[in-house]
């Protein structure tokens, strides 16, 4: 790997630098490298003491045991990072791949549901996969127990991609093991976290992102209320793509969530062909354009103690958005993003989900 692309792990693994602070860094000063360069004096700028950047002996210990497990690294912004993917506002930095990755930049479409599913649910979404997949469709799904499992399963023989929440070199749940490895040999195994990374609770959400993000639509079969499930559609549908479920019993909890769904203007799915008409034909141009990194701008000059008071006394422990702030400071957006990027980096601000950003008291 060459030293730019280590300079960008390096980044991505530095604390208190995010997907979206990643994004804001690289478009400012050009490249990561020049990005690493500049964080101590930003993180001056806002009042703070710089973030722990990234150690280069453990990145080159991470490269090195990924190369051993036969994974291989692929950034936002190279041409080969999934488009879709990359349109998310949090779309990971850095993602750690086994398998074909074309797979990724062809039409995908999102499979998620309970993990204790009934056997008519996982049976189902089998037979759903195997469908999508005789159309040429990818199926991603997050290999877990249920209807995760049936999904792969079905879709194998055409494309599947498995997301998971652990390292690339950890299977969870132990028993999908064998599958992971058939996933990675004949289709595409995706991790976000460093090899040997266990699956921990907080890293189930953003597994859950990327399944969104990788997909044009999201079928939902089997999901309890308030379910990890619901969340993937969530984001799915707050990045406009489309919502699907398969309608379930009243009477079984487990489809409880899939009829709220359909209830809320989810499109109601009883056949592959419901999943196909939803998603349209493909538009090949959103597949084949490459990913750009966006604001600010490096053309942009910094910003002064005035700007930075301004938006001081916007800020509060209750997340406001980005956009508010633009407007209330009568900033220019790239200024009101300098800021926020040099508050962020003292450790005196935190993003949160749709585009919101808050004091640390």
């Amino acid at each position: 790997m060459d030293q730019a692309r280590i300079d960008c792990l390096r980044l991505a693994r530095s604390g208190q630098i995010g997907p979206i602070t990643y994004r804001a860094l690289v478009a400012r000063f050009g490249s990561a490298s020049m990005a690493l360069a500049a964080i101590p004096d930003l993180a001056a700028r806002g009042g703070g003491r710089p973030p722990r950047l990234a150690d280069p002996a453990d990145v080159a210990r991470e490269i090195a045991r990924s190369q051993k497990l036969g994974a291989n690294y692929v950034f936002i912004g190279e041409p080969d990072y999934p488009g879709l993917l990359a349109e998310m506002e949090g779309a990971p930095p850095a993602l750690i791949y086994r398998g074909d990755l074309r797979l990724a930049m062809r039409r995908c479409v999102g499979m998620v549901g309970a993990r204790n599913a009934s056997a008519a649910a996982c049976r189902f979404a089998r037979i759903l996969a195997q469908g999508l997949a005789a159309e040429g469709v990818v199926v991603v799904s997050g290999l877990a127990r249920g209807i995760d499992t049936a999904a792969h399963q079905g879709a194998i023989d055409g494309g599947t991609i498995g997301v998971i929440a652990s390292g690339i070199d950890i299977a969870y749940p132990p028993e999908n093991a064998a599958l992971q490895d058939d996933v990675a040999q004949r289709g595409l195994l995706l991790a976000e976290q460093p090899p040997g990374t266990q699956p921990l609770a907080r890293h189930f959400p953003s597994r859950n992102r990327i399944i969104a993000g990788l997909s044009v639509g999201t079928v939902v079969v089997e999901a309890a209320p308030k379910s990890g499930s619901l969340i993937t559609a969530r984001l799915a549908a707050e990045a406009g793509r489309d919502v699907m479920a398969v309608p379930g019993s009243p009477l079984d909890p487990r489809a409880q969530g899939c009829n709220q769904l359909i209830r809320d203007g989810a499109t109601l799915v009883q056949s592959a062909a419901d999943i196909l008409e939803a998603i349209g034909p493909i538009d090949a141009l959103r597949f084949r354009e490459p990913p750009a990194l966006f604001t600010p701008s490096p053309s942009q000059g910094d910003a002064s103690d005035a700007d930075r008071r301004t938006i001081g006394a916007l800020l509060g422990p209750v997340p406001v958005p980005v956009d508010e702030l633009i407007r209330q400071s009568g900033l220019s957006a790239p200024l009101v993003q300098i800021v926020l990027l040099e508050l962020e980096l003292a450790g005196r601000v935190e993003r949160h989900a749709g585009g919101r950003i808050s004091r640390i008291p």
